[in-house]
């Protein structure tokens, strides 16, 4: 939804115009309301708005960011411009569903106030010791943080350190454990029971059911895989649920699991993929004997998994909307930071169900 800046050069020029014949004029925020949206006493205001000097760079931010929120209508610092910095920590930018996210964050840092900047950095998921490090020892003096990355011990000291100071922190995508950040995305455990029902109510084979994911070290994946068996355990005795399979998210590992599945169990009748990859899977689908057989759910609308339920080898796609997620985060940091008004709900991102008939 479109959002009204609080920093728009047209609002600043509204403030400073002259004021029309017989209008009263906008009283200027006093410092005493730059304190208290700052949270921090009249006298530091006095300091930075005076250029006074002897105030910390973050408390700087804080007061330079309420006063332009506040539309003030002086001249501020120079050397403060530009300095309320969001860091995004991603992994994998040569996944799909992460280059989505990393596009959205470009596109949507494009739009905002010049003094804000958006930092992307990708790290490697397999090293939650550089992760833990990058989270604590950034490389600029950052306003705010957002991350998805995998769910690991080191990473969630990191963060529970990082929001003992109360820096504001936002989780996407995926929770870490043991952490109370405000989370944006789907309600994992919900899709999984979807790609469960939609199983049940559309294969006409029963049998032998799979799930294959990345690992254990995403929380997104063991709550979709549980949510997956949970509905079909529940349901009766049509579907088996009989392994879940750890592919990486790498496609030569994802197609060797589904071969070996297919060898192992002649009755397999559905597949469920809660992690990236699908491309191979869909490939095994298409060469395979019995492979119009299996029901195939997966996560993430792309050019290749279109190609997939338009051919037959797929089924079903739940896709968790990246840029949804990635327009809410920001809108919530933003918000703590007192950078605009307007409250901020932060419900499960609703995911969209597709198949080859609503494409």
């Amino acid at each position: 939804m479109a959002r009204r800046s609080t920093f728009s050069d047209k609002g600043r020029r509204a403030r400073l115009a002259p004021t029309p014949p017989g209008a009263q004029p906008i009283p200027k925020p006093t410092f005493f309301e730059i304190a208290r949206r700052a949270g921090v006493g009249t006298a530091t205001v006095e300091r930075v708005l005076n250029g006074r000097g002897g105030v910390r760079p973050e408390t700087v931010e804080k007061v330079v960011a309420a006063a332009r929120s506040l539309d003030y209508p002086r001249r501020l610092p120079e050397a403060h411009r530009g300095v309320i910095r969001i860091e995004v920590i991603l992994v994998r930018p040569d996944a799909t569903f992460f280059a989505r996210l990393s596009r959205a964050f470009e596109r949507i840092a494009a739009t905002l106030d010049r003094t804000i900047a958006v930092h992307r950095t990708f790290l490697d998921e397999a090293n939650p010791a550089a992760i833990a490090k990058r989270i604590l020892e950034p490389e600029m003096r950052r306003a705010a943080l957002i991350l998805a990355v995998p769910d690991h011990p080191l990473v969630s000291a990191a963060l529970r350190k990082l929001e003992a100071e109360d820096i504001p922190t936002v989780q996407i995508v995926t929770q870490i454990s043991r952490t109370r950040s405000t989370y944006v995305g789907i309600d994992n455990y919900a899709a999984g029971r979807m790609a469960g029902l939609l199983m049940a109510k559309m294969q006409r084979r029963p049998g032998k059911v799979v799930a294959i994911c990345h690992s254990q070290i995403y929380r997104v994946h063991r709550d979709r895989v549980r949510g997956f068996f949970d509905y079909l355990i529940e349901q009766g005795h049509d579907f088996e649920p009989i392994a879940a399979l750890f592919g990486f998210d790498d496609g030569d590992r994802n197609a060797e699991q589904l071969h070996e599945a297919l060898k192992r169990w002649p009755d397999l009748a559905g597949l469920y993929n809660a992690g990236g990859a699908n491309t191979a899977l869909n490939e095994v689908l298409r060469k395979h004997g019995r492979g119009r057989e299996i029901f195939f759910v997966g996560h993430e609308l792309t050019e290749r998994s279109t190609r997939g339920l338009r051919e037959g080898t797929m089924d079903v796609v739940l896709d968790q909307a990246p840029e949804a997620q990635a327009r809410r985060a920001i809108d919530l940091v933003l918000a703590v930071l007192n950078l605009h008004d307007l409250p901020v709900e932060n419900p499960p991102i609703r995911f969209i169900t597709f198949t080859a008939e609503n494409l």
